[in-house]
């Protein structure tokens, strides 16, 4: 497979350097061509690579679909990889149709509000552009994955798997993010993409229930303490806007689908900072006139905050995502919440990579891998969970990032306790 990665910031470093990793022979990774605006940067992860001819770099604009097609053409890619911010989804997305070839990316097209009641009613939602192009891909032939991340990505894997093995009928799927990461010496730094977490942070919330559909509330609504594995412990989460609540009814209706929220810990002291900017106005991305120039009041503190790629030798600690999932197995209510954690430590020494990043870019390169051999397939524009999970999840623990289950206090694991211990007893 020939892939060329659209973006070569953290994200984009971290899916080439793992892909390296788990494909040293090129058995499956042929060629990744690393493309970004700043050519520097697409040359300075190649240098680290240190095989230029597998991971040559290239300068393109992501807005602009003909060089991207252009750049497709000239190395014959099967697949364009989006590692960029999601403003970009459109351009690359088309681009890849233009190409005739995959696409991937891990975040979906962009919501508008709702001019009127925002914070109640949905008016464009996160990937609504991308889902209204499905019929196209599937007559031509092609197959997008949008939602290809951690979360969108492999929390919707673990949502196929539960629907699969763990539940005979599934009623809630929620998402649940955080950590315990720290980042000393700095007094407000980003684990992720500054313009994404602004973006989803900021925007009305969306959730999704049988009896209302799709509906919004107020940002930083609905908090709760969620307790998170592998010494975490409690955080409170609150409703942030996410993909997973407009992917996961597309394709679990038929197994009793009543609630999908998404809650990710912020804490108190970074929703100060959002508020602030927010405030302030330094949220928005239209253009304002400063002296001579016009710019993005979101660009600048994406220009003057810490780079979230160059902060990673100053964080400690870990993050967890994960889909809490509640339903019923054997005629009894079941609760169980499927994770992933990534320590920070580790991921800097196997990947060169801080653990959100690195979090974030193994599961697309499981989903190529699983692409170039033909294990996954199809045509149109799809989501992690319509693939089979168990190739994805059996591949998890091989590139270092294992998957975790808790069983929580439920009928289900009472019934279980018992049959063991009798199990135990009926033994001596």
């Amino acid at each position: 497979m020939k892939v060329l990665l659209i973006g070569a910031g953290g994200v984009g470093e971290a899916i080439a350097a793992i892909a390296k990793k788990q494909d040293p022979k090129a058995e499956w990774m042929e060629q990744m061509i690393l493309a970004d605006y700043n050519l520097a940067r697409a040359k300075e992860v190649s240098a680290k690579l240190k095989e230029p001819k597998r991971f040559p770099p290239e300068k393109v604009d992501a807005g602009k679909t003909k060089d991207i097609v252009a750049l497709a053409k000239k190395y014959k890619v099967d697949l364009i990889m989006n590692g960029c911010d999601p403003r970009f989804n459109m351009p690359i997305f088309d681009a890849a149709f233009e190409a005739s070839c995959m696409y991937m990316d891990m975040a979906m097209s962009l919501s508008e509000r709702h001019a009127k009641d925002p914070f109640h009613k949905c008016n464009v939602k996160l990937g609504d552009r991308q889902y209204a192009k499905a019929k196209d891909w599937k007559k031509k032939g092609l197959l997008a994955i949008c939602g290809s991340g951690v979360e969108p990505g492999m929390v919707n894997v673990f949502a196929r798997y539960a629907a699969d093995h763990l539940f005979d009928e599934i009623e809630e799927l929620n998402v649940r993010d955080g950590a315990n990461l720290e980042v000393r010496g700095y007094d407000v730094a980003f684990g992720f993409s500054i313009w994404t977490t602004i973006e989803e942070c900021l925007n009305p919330p969306v959730i999704w229930e049988k009896e209302k559909g799709w509906y919004t509330t107020e940002p930083f609504s609905e908090p709760e303490v969620f307790e998170l594995p592998e010494g975490i412990g409690p955080v409170e989460m609150i409703n942030v806007e996410h993909e997973e609540v407009l992917m996961m009814p597309r394709y679990f209706k038929d197994k009793g689908l009543k609630r999908v929220t998404f809650k990710y810990g912020l804490g108190d002291e970074f929703i100060g900072v959002l508020k602030i900017l927010q405030a302030l106005g330094l949220d928005k991305t239209e253009k304002v006139k400063v002296g001579d120039c016009m710019v993005s009041p979101r660009d600048v503190v994406g220009v003057t905050a810490p780079d979230p790629v160059k902060v990673g030798e100053s964080m400690f600690g870990k993050t967890a995502a994960g889909l809490w999932v509640k339903g019923k197995k054997d005629g009894l209510e079941r609760n169980v919440y499927l994770y992933q954690v990534a320590d920070n430590q580790e991921c800097m020494k196997t990947i060169g990579s801080q653990a959100v990043v690195a979090q974030t870019a193994f599961t697309p390169v499981i989903m190529m891998e699983l692409l170039a051999r033909g294990v996954w397939k199809g045509s149109g524009v799809e989501n992690p969970e319509y693939f089979p999970a168990e190739p994805f999840i059996e591949r998890m623990e091989r590139y270092d990032f294992p998957a975790g289950m808790v069983e929580m206090e439920s009928e289900y694991r009472k019934a279980q306790e018992k049959k063991a211990l009798m199990a135990g007893l009926s033994s001596k």
